[in-house]
């Protein structure tokens, strides 16, 4: 071992550089801005379009508002907050419950309508290939 050449090392700046010249880091890059601006749409799907249907169910009511007060605030005659209420405010959980099962549901869409186009592309692209194999036609 004490014969063996040592690995020539390379500066930090030449490491880094290598490793964001590979091609797997630019598609990650890609990948995850794609993939936040993609969140934006879908967040938006839920709150602006899904949710506004969900209020019709519980009589316009947000379910982010639902709580249990333990203590009442205590606020002074002028109007200025002594004590601040204290509540389990169990409405925002199930607000991000239903936010979650929505976004799921929108994605699950998305990736059932897009597998399904594939099956479709792959299918039609088996015909053409067992056309050209088959040698009657």
């Amino acid at each position: 071992m004490a014969n063996e050449p040592a690995e020539k090392k390379k500066g930090f700046f030449a490491e880094f550089r290598e490793f964001i010249a590979k091609g797997d880091v630019m598609d990650m890059a890609v990948g995850i801005i794609v993939g936040s601006a993609f969140t934006k749409i879908v967040n938006s799907l839920v709150a602006d379009v899904l949710n506004p249907i969900v209020a019709l169910f519980t009589g316009g009511k947000s379910l982010a508002g639902l709580k249990c007060v333990i203590t009442e605030a205590q606020i002074a005659e002028d109007g200025t907050v002594l004590v601040e209420e204290a509540a389990i405010k169990y409405g925002q959980f199930i607000q991000n419950i239903v936010d979650f099962l929505l976004v799921a549901l929108v994605v699950f869409l998305l990736v059932r309508g897009v597998n399904k186009i594939r099956r479709r592309a792959d299918a039609e692209t088996a015909k053409l290939t067992a056309k050209k194999e088959d040698p009657k036609e």
